[in-house]
């Protein structure tokens, strides 16, 4: 079966020392082709991304276009680090969503610019466990110790305009801020593109929704896969996620708004 393939494009602007950098899709590491066992490498990865950076070493500015339901957390993590100690200066324009990890990465530009109408999705960290109580409660204290790095970048951001217990309340109600919202916690810095032609409008949210729909049809051909392998080798149990999450868990999240 072959389904779209998701990728970050890096695309060398005409303006010498500018790299134009997309993150249009979900941020995902390596995973397994179930019909064949072999590894898939993941072109929305952080290893990616370090790779294809790596390709234009004379970069002095980066403008970073963000339309991404989020992801891992790792490979986020990974991704923000990156972009933080890069020298180039950062710019990132929020063109639709950037939710759960993809927010995160958002907040290692110098300047954060929104489009009207776009919005940042923030909330804790989700993780899968199998386990006996002593394992699920392991994994509790550990998001709890990820999730304190987690609100310091935001805070970090934010540079006082929100307070740590705010961010908490609205991680814990899972909150999709507007534009104008995150202007007011210091998430963005600037609004632009007040667009009064309705038309443009309705294009870019068919734009967004196309962008989704594709995602979504992605994890679900590749949920039918793993379901058809599953059956045809007779498996009671999956084998090891190569994520920290299942895809199901990934797929209602998805429906959500794009949990990390």
């Amino acid at each position: 079966m072959k389904f779209e393939r998701m990728k970050f494009d890096f695309k060398q602007s005409s303006t010498q020392g500018v790299l134009e950098l997309y993150i249009y899709s979900e941020v995902s590491g390596d995973g397994y082709d179930f019909w064949t066992g072999e590894k898939i490498e993941s072109e929305t990865s952080a290893n990616y991304f370090r790779e294809k950076l790596a390709e234009f070493p004379d970069v002095k500015q980066i403008n970073l276009y963000i339309n991404s339901p989020g992801g891992s957390v790792r490979e986020g993590y990974g991704i923000y680090s990156q972009l933080k100690r890069h020298p180039a200066r950062v710019t990132a324009y929020i063109d639709g969503f950037a939710n759960s990890i993809a927010s995160v990465i958002a907040m290692a530009a110098d300047e954060i610019i929104m489009s009207v109408g776009s919005v940042m999705g923030i909330h804790n960290m989700m993780e899968a466990c199998f386990g006996n109580a002593a394992e699920h409660r392991q994994v509790a204290d550990n998001l709890d110790r990820m999730m304190e790095g987690n609100r310091k970048i935001y805070l970090q951001r934010s540079n006082g305009k929100l307070t740590e217990e705010k961010l908490a309340e609205l991680m814990d109600a899972e909150t999709i801020l507007t534009a104008e919202e995150c202007l007011q916690y210091g998430f963005c810095d600037r609004i632009e593109g007040q667009v009064s032609d309705p038309g443009k409008v309705e294009e870019k949210v068919q734009l967004m929704n196309s962008g989704m729909a594709a995602q979504v049809k992605y994890f679900v051909n590749l949920k039918q896969q793993f379901a058809a392998a599953m059956e045809a080798t007779n498996l009671t149990s999956p084998p090891p996620a190569p994520e920290e999450k299942n895809l199901s868990t990934f797929l209602s999240a998805l429906s959500k708004g794009g949990k990390e």
